[in-house]
């Protein structure tokens, strides 16, 4: 079983940064998709950035604000969380997966807030 460790989550003010890591406990990230969620208060979890297919798409939401990457070498993969608006307040979740390898790793969510 494959473990996602998140870090990064915090409080911040609006228009502040915070940078969200996840690592994986084994080499897997180069030959799986991945992407970042999040979850708010009494909202359904949506998908906010991911790599699938060799590219990279993002919530219109966080278009612009949001980056993810990831480092292979490290088993890690990043979401720089720039502009940060009230309204990105939830949990962020990480997420590995392959459908051709039929697996599918979550993290345990990491809380950012973000202080009007």
């Amino acid at each position: 079983q494959v473990q996602l460790v998140e870090s990064g989550g915090g409080l911040v003010q609006a228009g502040g940064s915070l940078r969200l890591s996840c690592a994986a406990s084994a080499n897997i990230f180069r030959i799986s998709a991945m992407g970042w969620h999040r979850q708010a208060p009494g909202k359904q979890r949506e998908l906010v950035a991911s790599f699938t297919g060799g590219r990279t798409n993002y919530a219109e939401s966080v278009k612009g604000r949001f980056t993810i990457s990831r480092d292979n070498a490290k088993n890690t993969v990043y979401l720089q969380m720039n502009s940060l608006k009230p309204e990105d307040t939830a949990v962020y979740y990480c997420n590995v997966f392959s459908l051709t390898l039929h697996y599918d790793y979550w993290g345990q969510g990491t809380q950012v807030t973000v202080s009007s």
